[in-house]
């Protein structure tokens, strides 16, 4: 059961990472489309959620692989 466990966590951190990267991509496009000359600091913000997004991911995926082999 713990490796289902794990392997579900798994997915359910990558399926949630790729959606809030999406949301942030898309909500970038629409700012920038809006206010052009704020395009730098959008873009600057942008890069900065989606990598603590990224960072929270891996974590999850640390911790199922945790799970596997120590549990």
């Amino acid at each position: 059961m713990g490796l289902l466990a794990a392997g579900i966590g798994a997915g359910i951190a990558a399926v949630g990472a790729g959606i809030g990267i999406g949301m942030i991509g898309k909500s970038a496009t629409e700012s920038i489309a809006r206010q052009p000359e704020a395009s730098g600091d959008i873009r600057g913000a942008m890069i900065l959620t989606a990598a603590l997004i990224e960072g929270v991911a891996l974590i999850a995926a640390i911790v199922c692989l945790l799970i596997v082999f120590l549990g």
